[in-house]
C-alpha cells in the first residue's frame, strides 16, 4: 500500500485548503473592520503618518487627519481626493481634517471634542505624531526634554484618554502607538528622543501597509525592524550585560568621533 499517494497526498492538499480558506477568511474579516471605520491619524502631513492615510484611505475608510500645518492637510485630502482606487466594491470617503498641536493639551482637548462632534464616535485612534532630537544627556536642555515629552507622550496620552471613553461606551476600539525600536533599546545621544523612524530597510508606504494589516487583524504587537535593530531587540532582551557593553563602546567611538 503507498501510503504517500493514499495518505500523505490527500492530507498535505486538505491542509493547504484549510490554510487557504483560513487566510481567505480573515481578509475577509479585515476588510469588513476596516470599511467605513473612523480612523484618527496624528501626525498625517508627513512619512508614516501620510502613507497610513493612504493606506487607510484606500481601505474605506472615514479618516480624521491631525497636524499642525492646515495647509499641508488641505494637500493630503487634495491628494487621498485624486487617488486611484484599486480595491474592487470599496467607497472612498472624503477625510475630515484638525488642526492641533499635541504638545498643548487644551488645544488638543478641544480637538478630541471637535472629532466625536463631528463623526460621533472613533474606531480607530493611530497615534502617530512625534518630535525627534540627537544630543548627549549633558548637552541636552530641559526644555528640549519636556517639549519631546510633551509632544510625544503626554499629548498622544491625553488624546487617547479623551477619546477612549467612547470606545468603551460601544464597546469597541482600536489604539495603535506607533514607535521606534528605541522604546525597547538604548542607543547612544538619543537621551530624550522617542523616535517615529522608517523601519530600516523598508520604505514608509511598506510599513504603512504593515500598520493597516496589523489593524486589521487586531495584532498587539508588531515589529518592523531591519536585521540589526531586530537582532539588537533580542540581544537586549536574553543577554542584557553583553548589549550594554556594546552599546557603551558604540558611545565611546561616536563621541571620540563628534570631538576630533
Amino acid at each position: 500500500m503507498d501510503l504517500t499517494s493514499t495518505v500523505i497526498v490527500p492530507l498535505l492538499f486538505g491542509s493547504l485548503g484549510i490554510f487557504a480558506l483560513f487566510r481567505l477568511l480573515q481578509w475577509m474579516r479585515m476588510r469588513a473592520y476596516l470599511q467605513e471605520a473612523v480612523v484618527v491619524i496624528t501626525g498625517a502631513t508627513s512619512g508614516l503618518g501620510k502613507e497610513c492615510a493612504k493606506a487607510f484611505h484606500a481601505a474605506g475608510s472615514k479618516l480624521v487627519l491631525c497636524g499642525r500645518d492646515s495647509e499641508k492637510l488641505k494637500d493630503l485630502v487634495q491628494q487621498l481626493s485624486t487617488m486611484t482606487n484599486h480595491q474592487k466594491n470599496v467607497s472612498t470617503h472624503k477625510p475630515h481634517t484638525v488642526v492641533f498641536d499635541l504638545s498643548d493639551t487644551k488645544t488638543v482637548l478641544n480637538a478630541a471634542e471637535e472629532i466625536l462632534k463631528y463623526l460621533g464616535h472613533v474606531d480607530i485612534l493611530i497615534n502617530n505624531a512625534g518630535i525627534s532630537f540627537r544630543g548627549t544627556i549633558v548637552d541636552t536642555g530641559l526644555d528640549v526634554d519636556k517639549k519631546v515629552m510633551e509632544t510625544n507622550y503626554f499629548g498622544p496620552i491625553a488624546l487617547t484618554k479623551a477619546l477612549l471613553p467612547s470606545m468603551i461606551k460601544r464597546r469597541q476600539g482600536h489604539i495603535v502607538a506607533i514607535s521606534s525600536v528605541q522604546g525597547k533599546i538604548s542607543i547612544p545621544f538619543r537621551s530624550a528622543f522617542m523616535d517615529k523612524n522608517t523601519a530600516e530597510g523598508q520604505t514608509a508606504a511598506e510599513v504603512a501597509q504593515v500598520v493597516l494589516n496589523a489593524v486589521g487583524q487586531k495584532k498587539k504587537e508588531v515589529l518592523v525592524a531591519g536585521l540589526t535593530p531586530s537582532l539588537a531587540v533580542y540581544l537586549r532582551n536574553l543577554f542584557p550585560r553583553l548589549f550594554f557593553t556594546l552599546m557603551a563602546t558604540r558611545a565611546r567611538k561616536e563621541r571620540k568621533a563628534k570631538d576630533s
